[in-house]
């Protein structure tokens, strides 16, 4: 069990924007032997949850955000890192594509969904963020995902999900290729309403519902 104080620091960490103490904080707790995703779930999670939380009051600015969310990046990297490393005995069965929607650069969201996804087991290929509907199914046939999984941040760009459940069945592979969304303005109504499979509400509910889908 992660001392409360640790969590605190994790947290505090990224809502100062502080890359270099998370990341250290980060590498301690791996060295330590110590449970790396509970340090995500229990510390930075809650600190970029915090700087969501204030960046809409008002409190913070885009800068501010931005080097929030490259710290975050930072811990994320370093924390998939490692499990990847002590994963190797782990029979990945699933593989699940992530990716941010075309219009959208936003993907902290995306980025905590797939180091769970990770932790979990799950093959993960991420295309990253302001990605085209073409690539999205394109990579997804290439690299034969069971599932795909896309964020939209913004009520200006979910269109673009909706675009690829009519690419998906214009292709044949609707049946074949499981979907599920999620991002700020979406919503369960309007995962129903585009035909997608799944609506995740956030990072751990993206890990339940993966199971779900997978039969798991």
């Amino acid at each position: 069990m992660i001392e409360e104080s640790i969590l605190k620091q994790a947290q505090q960490s990224i809502v100062d924007q502080d890359k270099e103490k998370a990341s250290e904080l980060a590498r301690l707790i791996i060295d330590q032997g110590q449970d790396a995703m509970g340090l995500m779930t229990h510390g930075f999670i809650p600190g970029i949850n915090e700087v969501g939380n204030q960046f809409g009051r008002g409190i913070l600015f885009l800068p501010e955000l931005i080097q929030a969310a490259d710290a975050m990046q930072a811990v994320t990297d370093i924390i998939n890192a490692s499990l990847e490393a002590t994963s190797q005995t782990v029979k990945k069965t699933s593989k699940i594509l992530m990716a941010t929607v075309k219009g959208d650069v936003h993907d902290i969201g995306k980025c905590i969904v797939v180091s769970l996804l990770k932790a979990n087991g799950y093959e993960i290929v991420d295309l990253g963020r302001d990605v085209e509907t073409d690539k999205i199914l394109e990579q997804a046939i290439e690299h034969k995902v069971d599932i795909i999984g896309t964020s939209s941040l913004l009520t200006t760009t979910m269109g673009r999900q909706k675009d690829l459940e009519d690419a998906l069945k214009s292709a044949g592979y609707k049946d074949k290729i499981k979907t599920m969304i999620g991002g700020a303005p979406v919503t369960g109504r309007w995962a129903a309403k585009i035909g997608c499979d799944a609506y995740a509400e956030d990072a751990q509910d993206a890990v339940l519902k993966a199971k779900e889908l997978l039969g798991e």
